[in-house]
């Protein structure tokens, strides 16, 4: 169990307004030193399942990295490069295993659609400066915290739910002709329950360093080479800003709004509690401030994402440490060894990669279960006396209330599978919420009414008790 913040550590990253630059500057070094000595004492108490944990995003990660490596439309080494760093500063200032991934909804669409580099490079930096004027303008805060918690709940399950679903491609459905994938499966089943039962026994680092004899021995007449980084720059022009911001672009900002920040800012808050809350700001400024520098070096668009949240923490990390030491691995191979990555995430076994998509999956779908619960953060409102929420009572909700909450969840979660877009089932849920606040005006308008036919319906001389 990793020791959580004492009450005097705890200091919150967006804070009330403070006066003067020094004075913020103190809190904010305050609060990375915290962090700092929390991510050492947890790395030095679990390391085994800090690193374990740090591999727990390989499923996402590795078939979108490889897809657009293939296609020629990312700079390899470029992208390990700034995913190193990115990853390494976002451990370094948020604290827990925020992971660094694919945009999906553009990689995907670069992927089937073969874009060049400056394309792809317009469509991240389109998503960056959208999500990055709505973060410094506050509207991202203003959103979270004003979306329907059912919603927010909803979007997680769909987004687990999609994971387990993509899970299935990696597994071969006939048994005769794919004898050794499911020998391979229930070599993984077996050795997953192992380490279920034996906790210390890091999972997924097992997996990634039984992995790494296949770079030399799979590719007899192909020999990767070490080589330093050259970094270079490419500058999209007009039509390939148009082409990459319209046909990627535009599909990927609802999905980076609600899932990579909304949603991981709750989950973050769900999953490690012991860590001050998560800023939607400063998660939208990093997702930003990650694409507007490296895709002019055309790397790779990136995004944080709750499905790898939920996998890195399934899998053991509880801290920043873990994806510190992530970065540095990335980091290094980007600089000197960008062959050997894009070898590796060729010759990964893809049976582990969908057992870690399918747990992945379910960790981030069980998230619903505590939306009529005291888990649930929008039951609990403050007393009076109350110096923070922890310290007030959750409301008791009407069996109503529940059936609602949970069919909005529902109706959320059903638009996302069904459609494939997490801004449809947004939008889906959103419109049912509405729904319910309208018939329940229209109920206390009706009972108004009727109260005040009643009133004036009295006989002259009687009195109203």
């Amino acid at each position: 169990m990793v020791e959580p913040f004492s009450e005097h550590e705890l200091v919150p990253q967006e804070a009330p307004r403070i006066r003067g630059f020094k004075t913020y500057a103190s809190h904010e070094l305050q609060r990375l030193k915290k962090i700092q000595q929390r991510n050492v004492r947890t790395f030095r108490k679990q390391p085994l399942q800090e690193m374990s944990g740090a591999f727990g995003d390989l499923g996402t990660l590795m078939p979108l990295f490889l897809g657009l490596a293939q296609n020629g439309s990312i700079s390899v080494s470029s992208t390990l490069v700034f995913m190193g760093l990115s990853n390494i500063i976002t451990g370094v200032y948020f604290g827990v295993p925020l992971p660094v991934q694919p945009m999906k909804a553009i990689a995907a669409v670069a992927i089937a659609g073969k874009y060049t580099p400056p394309q792809l490079a317009s469509a991240g930096l389109f998503v960056a400066a959208v999500v990055g004027l709505l973060s410094i303008t506050g509207l991202v805060r203003w959103f979270t915290k004003r979306i329907p918690l059912p919603i927010v709940k909803g979007i997680q399950v769909g987004t687990g739910l999609s994971l387990i679903i993509s899970a299935g491609s990696y597994i071969p459905l006939n048994l005769s002709s794919h004898t050794s994938a499911y020998l391979a499966l229930l070599a993984v089943l077996l050795f997953l329950l192992f380490s279920s039962i034996f906790s210390k026994v890091p999972f997924v680092l097992c997996i990634v360093l039984l992995c790494v004899p296949s770079v030399f021995f799979s590719y007899h007449n192909y020999h990767p080479y070490f080589s330093i980084w050259e970094p270079s720059v490419a500058v999209p022009s007009f039509a390939d800003f148009r082409f990459g911001a319209v046909n990627a672009g535009l599909g990927q900002v609802p999905l980076t709004t609600l899932n990579s920040i909304i949603a991981v800012t709750y989950l973050a808050t769900d999953l490690i509690p012991e860590v001050p809350e998560t800023s939607a700001t400063a998660i939208g400024c990093s997702v930003s401030l990650m694409n507007l520098i490296g895709c002019w070096f055309s790397a790779m668009p990136l995004c944080h994402g709750s499905g790898g949240l939920a996998s890195q923490y399934r899998f053991g990390a509880r801290s920043g440490a873990s994806i510190i030491f992530l970065g540095f691995i990335k980091l290094l191979l980007g600089l000197f060894a960008s062959e050997y990555a894009v070898l590796y995430s060729r010759i990964f076994w893809p049976v582990p990669l969908g057992v870690l998509l399918f747990l992945a999956g379910v960790e981030l779908a069980k998230m619903g279960e505590s939306l009529n619960t005291e888990g649930a953060r929008d039951l609990w409102k403050k007393n009076d006396e109350a110096e923070d929420e922890a310290e007030g009572k959750p409301r008791n909700l009407t069996s109503e209330e529940r059936m609602r909450r949970w069919t909005v969840m529902t109706v959320t979660v059903g638009a996302i599978i069904a459609f494939k877009n997490d801004g449809v089932g947004f939008i889906a849920g959103l419109l049912l919420h509405f729904t319910y606040e309208l018939l329940d005006r229209i109920q206390a308008w009706r009972n108004g009414s009727q109260g005040t036919i009643r009133l004036n319906s009295e006989r002259p001389g009687e009195s109203i008790e």
